[in-house]
């Protein structure tokens, strides 16, 4: 994977992210968590926190935030206020520019794209924050949408470990082994992971796919300078070191491997309007 490369194979699978990237639910998340940070006289979440934070599971984003805010309140009082503002802020939540065209015009590709979520949320925010876009997710197999607390991910091993966007593409394989035994099943490198997070483009890099990084305004001027760094997934998010503390995954192909510098597996958008079927040799 270290060499720059411009004969990849046609894609035939897309694993998106959900938070950030399909919906606004990250602009919801910074609301809710300011409003606590105000309620007890704490300045509002910079960027440079927020993220650290993105695509990170539940507890190790809590951590992160935990050890920066120094909130005068408990636990316990914390979690209560933050359920409460976010049960009513994700039901507001509605598509970023480009998402409806994209998956629609994804859903009717020929030769047919595979296409899963993995996302760091937990299946009962995930349900809210879509509800009021079921048509719009109804292009995702109930099997093929994999959350932060789906058993079937390793526990403690979220992004930037590989191991969610391995589950997806185990599940699209999956559903080709039992609709389609004819068809091959689906390889890494045939994969896009759509991603807005740094943490979750290294874990795409790391699942040996290729990566679309769509990222926040916000986000993107906290990086400036080391795009190239957070295409390859090289911005140190998961410290080679820390990885034996997680344990040895059951999911093929995790850790994995970073990538290198203009290896050509990567490449940064504005928005998701701008994606080119043509470049991954998907025909719409």
């Amino acid at each position: 994977m270290g060499s720059s490369k411009t004969d990849f194979p046609p894609i035939r699978a897309c694993i998106f992210d959900v938070d950030g990237l399909l919906i606004d639910s990250e602009d919801a998340y910074t609301a809710v968590t300011n409003t606590i940070l105000r309620e007890n006289n704490r300045p509002d979440l910079p960027w440079k926190i927020k993220a650290q934070l993105q695509g990170r599971p539940g507890p190790e984003a809590g951590r992160i935030f935990h050890e920066w805010a120094q909130l005068p309140i408990s636990y316990e009082e914390f979690v209560a206020r933050n359920t409460e503002l976010q049960g009513e802020a994700f039901t507001h939540c509605k598509p970023l520019p480009g998402v409806e065209g994209l998956l629609r015009r994804l859903k009717n590709a020929r030769p047919k794209v595979h296409m899963a979520l993995a996302t760091s949320s937990i299946r009962k925010n995930f349900e809210i924050k879509t509800g009021s876009m079921k048509e719009m997710f109804s292009v995702f197999a109930e099997d093929q949408i994999v959350t932060g607390d789906d058993d079937r991910v390793p526990k403690g091993r979220g992004k930037p470990l590989p191991d969610i966007y391995l589950v997806a593409l185990q599940t699209i394989n999956e559903h080709i082994r039992r609709t389609s035994p004819e068809e091959l099943e689906v390889q890494p490198k045939e994969c896009i992971v759509f991603e807005d997070s740094v943490p979750g483009v290294e874990a795409g890099r790391r699942a040996g796919m290729r990566v679309v990084w769509c990222p926040n305004p916000g986000l993107l001027n906290e990086y400036q300078g080391r795009e190239k760094e957070v295409l390859a997934g090289k911005t140190g998010e998961h410290k080679e070191e820390e990885i034996e503390k997680h344990g040895t995954s059951t999911i093929k192909g995790s850790p994995g491997h970073v990538g290198e510098i203009d290896d050509g597996w990567a490449e940064m958008l504005q928005t998701l309007e701008e994606f080119r079927y043509e470049k991954y040799k998907i025909e719409v």
